[in-house]
């Protein structure tokens, strides 16, 4: 794949998201993305965004909280 901002290859990876779902921001660890080797710009496929919108509306195991400053 073509990186879409600076026209770099990327490839695949695990990576970490930040994902918001009904005013809940999560945090999912080795999610599936290709990313840019030149600029680090991600991309997800729609399949894996909607897996991740399912698991987080079922029961799903906590790894951990984490307390988080939202600064204006």
């Amino acid at each position: 794949m073509i990186c879409e901002f600076c026209g770099g290859k990327t490839s695949k990876k695990k990576v970490r998201r930040q994902h918001w779902l009904r005013g809940r921001l999560y945090v999912l660890e080795n999610v599936e993305a290709e990313v840019c080797t030149a600029c680090g710009e991600r991309y997800f496929h729609a399949g894996t965004l909607d897996t991740i919108d399912r698991l987080l509306e079922g029961k799903h195991k906590v790894k951990a909280r984490l307390q988080v400053e939202v600064v204006r």
